[in-house]
């Protein structure tokens, strides 16, 4: 927000400097982003008053002239334009002055004639984008005035940036507020005068409100007999200098009281509000409006609107029409001045893409107590700029009266919370000065009423940050809080999750962080069987839905690397699924059911294209060997690779991870082609996603000890013809099973098909551990137990010993 510091010289006494203003008031949290000199670049540029002109000697086009400045001698001054005549008063850049197009003045001949200057333009001020000729100034201006002054540009706007939650401080009595409270001083806000006189204001004007939830207060003067003109010149450089194009009188003093109060004002002509009479209400079905800026507009049932007996005169809080538009020809004025929900008006102004100076502050919430007051000042203003005459008294409709809020400030507290002693002299002074009035007195606490404008208090904590910002946080000292002597330790979930980023890491997969929004067309690729959660006001249509896998966002960095020429993609994600919650949103509990989940991905040349060893593509194996680093940092044992089917995954390589007690983790596999071709992607790519919460209860994070063998271990292969569809991991099953306690390990190191093996079967080859830990094992026992577990699988599992 642009703020004045001459206009907020009005209210306030000011620091000495700018720059000191603008630290005080960064430091009570309004940060200030700039400083804008306009006057700047006029430095060296006077009133000038023209008091002699006679043609050049040696040019047509050329005049010498004398001019004034306040000096005891006249200047001459060479001089190309002609739109001036003697007695004019007009800008003259003296020597030495650089101008906002760069040009300096310099003393020099102008064919043949010396010249002390150089008579302005608009244009060659800066002030304009075109120039017909010299800038004539008003003849009540001293010669000599630097025409930064003459042309109120002596000032000093600040960019104050406001935070969403402090909109009392979007105007300058606001900002001068704050200023007071920082330097000491007292506030002197306006005290409007009303010369009232003719009927009073309810014969004049009705107002009804049909829906006082979203419009708690409508107030409305009349000014009578009133001239449309263009503003004084005090009150136009003012808007000019917060940004806002001066349009006449009446309209000028509505803005004005907008930046002076924060309280959005509208004026319409009375003679068009039909049957004087106006109706607050929401729209009907199919009701048409055209608003200040030309357009059209369609409004729905949620709009709120300011009505005359026939017909939409303004939406609410927002913009007014074009049919009762202050104009030329209009006499009569009714100021609204109101009150409206928040939420409601931001709901109208994004509905219809409107963001105006009142939707700004309308939808942060406005000053309900400042209602009257700025609607008494817009009326004085009138009367006083645009020769009106208001009548007696003003409609103020009220329907239910809101009670002020309250809060209690425990002194006590005050240094428990903040880390610092505050005086309560000092803490009643603080908040006083802010506004904050005392209503009950008890021990040791007082409770304080807290003003309308500051929506942003609503509890103890409230009024402390108050304090803090106020006392200053430079001032309270930096100390270690007082709490717990010892750190608790750290959740066993968080070390999982550290020994699973580092076993995948050390694989050399590279983490990604992605959106958790993702397109709703690559779930359903994926075969996804539950509604996502759709956003209701999505980014794009690419981020319109929350994921419910991880996997859409792994194939979109697989499609970018591919993209840019890479041959080696291997990564992974630890994040969130998000699903539908039928309960959620209900009391505390969140809109959606997350699901911590992680997911990786493999795809071309393993290892990248080396000259050392033959180039070999990823496989399955590697993305089930990632997911088996895992399971191996984490100590995870008993997990199983089931063969399944999953809409993602080709069904030829697909299994189903799951833990010992039959807990599903998720799935291991190829993608399937219908999904590669989908999403325009290269073939062979393989991934896994995982949940990770049973996952992480099931990792043994603290080691077992277990001693060194004592006794040697007796190794035998064993080779057994199996069929096609059984797993290794039900053949191992069986052989840790029927050989224990002898058989320490089983580890299957070969897989073969083809001849000798007839069709339909496979051979399985395992290298057998066999260790007693009391004793040194003979052969006669290993061959015993070996030939055990021989038997058990040719009959439980129909296998053979290979021949």
């Amino acid at each position: 927000m642009k703020i004045s510091v001459k206009w907020l010289g009005d209210y306030v006494a000011l620091p000495a400097s700018v720059d000191e203003l603008a630290r005080k008031l960064t430091a009570v949290g309004l940060e200030i982003e700039g400083l804008e000199r306009p006057g700047e670049g006029l430095r060296g540029v006077v009133v000038a008053q023209i008091k002699e002109s006679v043609q050049h000697p040696n040019a047509d086009k050329l005049s010498v002239t004398k001019v004034d400045l306040g000096g005891p001698e006249p200047l001459q001054i060479v001089c190309g334009a002609k739109n001036f005549k003697v007695g004019d008063k007009v800008p003259l850049a003296t020597i030495g002055t650089k101008l906002p197009n760069g040009v300096e003045i310099k003393q020099a001949p102008l064919r043949g004639v010396d010249s002390f200057g150089m008579l302005c333009s608009a244009k060659e001020l800066g002030l304009s984008e075109e120039s017909s000729g010299l800038l004539i100034l008003p003849q009540d201006l001293k010669p000599g005035t630097p025409i930064a002054q003459a042309l109120g540009l002596d000032d000093v706007v600040l960019e104050v940036n406001v935070t969403p939650n402090r909109p009392d401080a979007l105007s300058h009595l606001g900002v001068a507020r704050e200023v007071a409270v920082a330097t000491g001083d007292t506030l002197r806000p306006p005290q409007p005068k009303l010369a009232e006189s003719g009927a009073p204001t309810s014969e004049k004007v009705k107002v009804r409100i049909e829906d006082p939830v979203r419009c708690p207060r409508y107030a409305a003067r009349v000014v009578e007999n009133v001239k449309i003109g263009p503003s004084p010149q005090w009150l136009q450089d003012r808007l000019k200098a917060c940004g806002v194009r001066p349009i006449s009188n009446v309209v000028d003093v509505t803005n004005f009281v907008l930046l002076e109060y924060g309280q959005p004002l509208h004026a319409f002509d009375l003679d068009k509000v039909a049957g004087q009479e106006i109706i607050v209400r929401t729209a009907k079905p199919g009701e048409k409006m055209t608003t200040l800026d030309g357009k059209e507009r369609a409004l729905e049932s949620e709009d709120l609107l300011i009505c005359d007996r026939d017909r939409a005169q303004a939406l609410a809080g927002v913009m007014g029409g074009a049919d009762s538009e202050v104009s030329a020809g209009t006499t009569r004025v009714v100021i609204e001045s109101a009150h409206f929900q928040p939420s409601s008006i931001r709901r109208s102004s994004k509905r219809h893409g409107l963001h105006t100076e009142a939707s700004h502050r309308f939808e942060r919430g406005a000053d309900l107590d400042a209602v009257i007051p700025a609607v008494d000042r817009a009326a004085a203003l009138i009367a006083e700029l645009a020769g009106g005459t208001v009548a007696p008294g003003r409609v103020d409709v009220y329907p239910q009266p809101q009670p002020q809020r309250r809060v209690t400030l425990r002194y006590g507290r005050v240094e428990k919370v903040l880390g610092v002693a505050i005086a309560e002299s000092e803490c009643r002074r603080i908040l006083g000065t802010l506004g904050f009035k005392s209503v009950e007195e008890g021990s040791g606490q007082t409770t304080f009423e807290v003003p309308r404008a500051r929506v942003d208090v609503e509890r103890e904590e409230d009024l402390m940050e108050e304090l803090a910002r106020v006392f200053g946080y430079d001032n309270i000292p930096a100390r270690l809080p007082r709490g717990i002597a010892e750190l608790g330790p750290e959740p066993a979930a968080s070390e999982a999750e550290r020994r699973a980023r580092q076993a995948l890491a050390g694989l050399g997969l590279s983490e990604v962080v992605n959106y958790s929004f993702v397109p709703p067309r690559t779930l359903d690729v994926l075969g996804g069987q539950e509604k996502p959660v759709a956003l209701l006001n999505p980014l794009s249509v690419e981020q319109s839905v929350m994921r419910t896998s991880l996997l859409p966002g792994l194939l979109e960095n697989l499609s970018r690397s591919v993209r840019h020429q890479v041959d080696t993609v291997a990564v992974y994600e630890m994040g969130r699924a998000y699903f539908r919650d039928p309960e959620g949103g209900r009391g505390q509990r969140p809109a959606a059911r997350e699901v911590p989940r992680l997911a990786g991905l493999v795809w071309g040349l393993r290892g990248g294209r080396t000259w050392t060893q033959k180039e070999a593509r990823a496989d399955f194996y590697d993305a089930k060997g990632a997911l088996e680093a895992v399971l191996h940092a984490l100590h995870v044992d008993g997990v199983r690779f089931v063969a399944a089917e999953a809409p993602a995954y080709h069904p030829r390589a697909c299994a189903r991870v799951e833990l010992s007690d039959g807990t599903v983790l998720g799935y291991v596999g190829e993608l399937h082609p219908r999904v590669t071709k989908a999403l325009e992607l290269p073939r062979d790519v393989f991934a896994f996603e995982v949940d990770t919460a049973p996952l992480y209860s099931a990792a043994r994070l603290v080691p077992a000890w277990g001693g060194l063998p004592r006794f040697p271990a007796v190794l035998r292969d064993l080779a057994v013809v199996v069929p096609l569809e059984l797993q290794n991991d039900e053949v191992r099953r069986v052989i840790l099973e029927v050989g224990g306690p002898l058989v320490e390990d089983a580890l299957i190191f070969d897989v073969y098909t083809g001849k000798p093996i007839p069709e339909g079967s496979k051979n399985l080859a395992y290298a057998i551990r066999y260790r007693s830990p009391e004793r040194t094992l003979t052969d006669a026992e290993v061959s015993a137990a070996h030939q055990r577990i021989i038997s058990e699988v040719n009959q439980r599992l129909g296998g053979a010993l290979r021949t």
